[in-house]
């Protein structure tokens, strides 16, 4: 039996691959700030420390841990932790891997599509798509250098970029259908790869399993849809309404400042990579995702 360590453990991603990786008899445990019911090792990003028995105990690493882009208005200090909590639990890790006597096999990353700019318009973007130069895209440039440190220490090292999350519980998802009624944001005409919560958390698994994988993989489902079809889908299998004016772009930037350019910006995201290294999606198609997501 193979231990596995995960950071973020408790998140929405987090608890589902914990879920998954225990049903097929992994010993999985969180890093955490605190004693969880999960089996867990302490670690404290701000003050650098880490349980030094973590990596001892761990044949493997799934490093999901981040604070949330879109929680909060992005304020300097904001976005300062943004980038922090993902660069400096990295910096932490690979110092913990570093020292451990016996160190895990593999390490596998979580990423985003946010790595290619917050809008690449309507052209397909893949793994070799050079990084964009905004926000987000410097955080996901800085979060991967950080990840590749730890691939010079000798272990297998997969990143995952990861579009949007669909999950019934929350994500993108519950904010486009908090409304009473659903309407696409700006011109609705932006692209939104979008994945399966399962999928992704299986592809993480994938990851862990598949040990000829290595590298950059785009974690996206296989048939991206723009803001206004993902929202009018949505809407359907909710049984909420739905129309079809969107919501202004000026109205939005006065809401959430220079995160508005998160949502009216879009990619288009190839998932090519991975489904040729032999991972098979179990719902490729929205209306199939969103009705598995939404079936009472």
């Amino acid at each position: 039996m193979e231990n596995i360590l995960i950071t973020g453990g408790s998140g929405l991603i987090g608890t589902k691959i914990t879920q998954l990786l225990e049903a097929k008899g992994y010993a999985v445990a969180w890093l955490s700030r605190s004693t969880q019911d999960q089996k867990s090792f302490i670690w404290d990003i701000k003050k650098q420390e880490i349980d030094a028995e973590a990596m001892e105990w761990a044949d493997a690493v799934i490093h999901l841990a981040g604070a949330g882009v879109a929680d909060k208005r992005w304020t300097p200090e904001r976005k300062q932790a943004i980038l922090q909590s993902r660069t400096q639990s990295t910096a932490l890790l690979y110092r913990a891997i570093e020292k451990a006597e016996k160190k895990p096999l593999t390490f596998i990353s979580a990423s985003a599509v946010g790595y290619y700019g917050f809008n690449t318009g309507a052209k397909l973007v893949d793994e070799s798509t050079p990084a964009g130069n905004d926000f987000l895209a410097q955080v996901v440039t800085a979060w991967e250098d950080e990840v590749k440190n730890i691939e010079t220490l000798g272990l297998r090292t997969v990143m995952l970029r990861i579009g949007i999350v669909l999950d019934a519980e929350g994500g993108a998802l519950g904010e486009m259908l908090k409304p009473p009624v659903a309407a696409p944001l700006g011109s609705g005409d932006q692209w939104m790869s979008w994945i399966h919560i399962s999928d992704l958390a299986r592809m993480f698994v994938y990851a862990l399993e598949k040990t000829t994988l290595q590298g950059i993989y785009n974690a996206v489902g296989p048939n991206p849809a723009t803001n206004q079809q993902l929202t009018k889908e949505a809407a359907k299998a909710k049984g909420k309404p739905y129309l079809g004016i969107g919501v202004p772009g000026f109205m939005l930037r006065l809401i959430l400042g220079e995160m508005a350019a998160m949502v009216l910006g879009g990619n288009r995201v190839s998932n090519q990579k991975i489904q040729k290294a032999g991972f098979e999606y179990e719902s490729e198609s929205l209306p199939e995702a969103l009705r598995d997501l939404f079936r009472s």
